[in-house]
């Protein structure tokens, strides 16, 4: 399949790479190409005719319901848009598989396709040997099997690789022993195959394939949740599986680098899961204020009603552009990286702080907007038989799914400091240039003539507030040259900082989406500019906060109202009618009752 995409950027390159530069580059959904358009559609309508009908059988966890839907989806193809065509797949590549995704708007059929085709089958694409390759992928890419994985285990939470399951090499050197319990794992009530890992004595662990029919694999009764209740979640026994040598994935105690590796991707599939949620619960707010009435006026005619559905839109349109610029860049970087499995992933790294930030961005926007949903439905929202309910708390397991997203805060910050230690990306030689402007006061003009009009002061704004993140960030650096452990402590300062990076990769991929739109020439463009503004507008104030936090909190005390001030008088404000543009965006969502592109 072709993929209409300019030359990938470099991660982590939104920092330092003026937005009307960056508009160029990247990949926006408006360039999808007809194939990809036809794959998206057909997903679409697959939820709508089989699974969003079924809602209330998946929901009481009906027996072979959510199964039998996930090998319906196989046999239309929507399973093997990640696996190789010689092994019965379409391999289609990751944009493709994201597009995918984005349609899920039913959260428990997400999840357990989601298990299946992203953790379940990748480590089997990208790691398996020939025969494990020949063996299981056409089962997984048609449906005929459905897979799992199994890394978390009782009482370990975000320390994945800490395990305590073991597998020891029998004594005609023919199988491994597995013994230990795995926990909250995914499709465990109906799957054939499972990912899982164990230590082979005190070394890290190692992956295995592990069929559920084998002797010794059980599992415990499904847990009871508070959301996605029709997918399944149990726990697994292993009691003396034997697990043939053969069933070892990639190499002996590097399952770390599989588990690390497809995390990645799996991250990022789960923000492009958020944006199917995010519209889904839009179109369920939109729709009940044309609906309900008070006080003799439909709700979508009230002020705070349109505040709610404008930056309900705007939020999911950072979300949107960020999810897919990102997707487009690992996949180019994936296959320029041939069919070297190292090659790849070192590929889909570079783009790894990205991915943790849109996982991070994408599922809190979407516990923002089904909570704004359940407000507008009023008591309503609060009773079951409204689906807003259902989505409400089905939105709250993304942000701990996938590394929750304080670990998530975490691995971005350190993916951006290791980078500029290995000098791809230069802060260091960019500091002293953006100290003397933040001293002087004097923020250049980075909007270029090219920039629509309407977008220019939000540009400006988004290129300073870049600058006093650079500038403060490194003036807390500089203060810990001499213990760099000790800031790795610092969990605060490091929350402070990934709260900054989410809002500027948000904002620099609305803005750049809506340049590169308007200069398409596109007749949405004035919609685009408008989520554009509010987006970045609403970001705005939360950027200045974090800046401020950041600041009082770990710039020397003889210093801290001097470097507050000067950053203060940089950063400026963004100026805007937030609530004419609230008013003209809602009149766009009312219309099409959801999401106004």
């Amino acid at each position: 399949m072709t993929t209409t995409t300019n030359p990938t950027e470099l991660g982590t390159a939104f920092l330092t790479t003026p937005v009307s530069e960056s508009a160029d580059k990247l990949f926006i959904l408006e360039e999808l190409d007809e194939d990809q358009r036809m794959i998206q559609e057909a997903s679409a309508t697959f939820i709508e005719r089989e699974v969003l009908p079924r809602i209330e059988a998946i929901e009481h966890q009906e027996p072979g319901v959510l199964p039998g839907l996930v090998k319906k989806a196989g046999e239309q193809g929507l399973l093997m848009v990640d696996v190789p065509v010689q092994y019965g797949g379409a391999e289609f590549g990751l944009l493709t598989s994201i597009l995918v995704a984005s349609t899920m708007s039913e959260a428990s059929f997400s999840v357990a396709l989601g298990a299946h085709s992203t953790i379940g089958t990748l480590p089997i694409v990208y790691y398996g040997t020939e025969e494990q390759k020949q063996r299981y992928l056409p089962k997984l890419a048609s449906g005929e099997w459905i897979s799992a994985y199994a890394l978390t285990e009782p009482g370990v939470g975000s320390d994945a690789m800490n395990l305590s399951t073991r597998a020891e090499l029998s004594p005609d050197g023919k199988y491994y022993i597995l013994n230990g319990t795995k926990q909250w794992i995914s499709n465990a009530g109906f799957a054939d195959i499972m990912i899982a890992f164990a230590r082979i004595g005190n070394e890290r662990p190692t992956a295995f394939i592990v069929e559920f029919s084998w002797p010794g694999v059980s599992t415990g009764a499904e847990e009871r949740k508070m959301g996605i209740k029709g997918s399944s979640t149990r726990q697994v026994y292993f009691e003396n599986v034997q697990v043939p040598i053969e069933n070892v994935l990639g190499e002996l105690h590097k399952g770390y680098k599989i588990a690390f590796n497809i995390l990645n991707i799996g991250r990022l599939k789960l923000a492009g899961g958020t944006i199917g949620g995010n519209r889904a619960a839009l179109s369920l707010a939109a729709t009940y204020t044309t609906e309900r009435k008070a006080f003799g006026r439909h709700l979508h005619e009230f002020g705070m009603m349109k505040k709610k559905l404008a930056r309900m839109a705007a939020e999911a349109y950072a979300v949107e552009s960020e999810v897919f610029r990102t997707a487009a860049n690992m996949t180019l970087a994936q296959k320029a990286s041939g069919d070297d499995t190292e090659r790849v992933f070192k590929a889909v790294e570079e783009y790894a702080l990205e991915a943790s930030i849109a996982k991070i961005h994408g599922s809190e926007v979407l516990s923002q907007i089904v909570d704004e949903g359940v407000q507008i439905f009023g008591g309503y929202g609060f009773m079951q038989e409204y689906p807003i309910e259902k989505a409400y708390r089905d939105a709250r397991i993304q942000r701990i799914f996938e590394g929750t997203n304080e670990i998530n805060r975490l691995v971005a910050v350190n993916t951006l400091f290791r980078r500029a230690l290995k000098g791809k990306i230069d802060l260091m030689s960019l500091y002293p240039k953006i100290e003397t402007r933040i001293k002087d006061g004097q923020a250049p003009d980075r909007a270029s003539e090219t920039v629509p009009v309407a977008l220019r002061d939000a540009v400006n704004a988004l290129e300073r507030a870049k600058d006093a993140t650079i500038y403060a960030a490194m003036q807390v650096v500089v203060k810990y040259m001499s213990n760099p452990q000790g800031l790795e402590q610092e969990q605060e300062f490091i929350e402070y900082l990934a709260n900054l990076l989410i809002e500027l990769y948000a904002v620099d991929s609305a803005l750049a989406r809506a340049i590169k739109v308007v200069r398409r020439g596109d007749e949405s463009g004035t919609t685009h500019i408008k989520l554009a503004q509010l987006a970045t507008w609403l970001s705005f104030s939360r950027i200045r906060s974090n800046l401020d936090q950041l600041i009082m909190s770990y710039v020397d005390e003889h210093r801290v109202e001097k470097v507050l001030a000067r950053v203060r008088t940089y950063v400026g404000d963004y100026l805007l009618n937030g609530v004419a543009v609230q008013r003209e965006i809602a009149a766009l969502v009312v219309e099409r009752k959801g999401y106004p592109l």
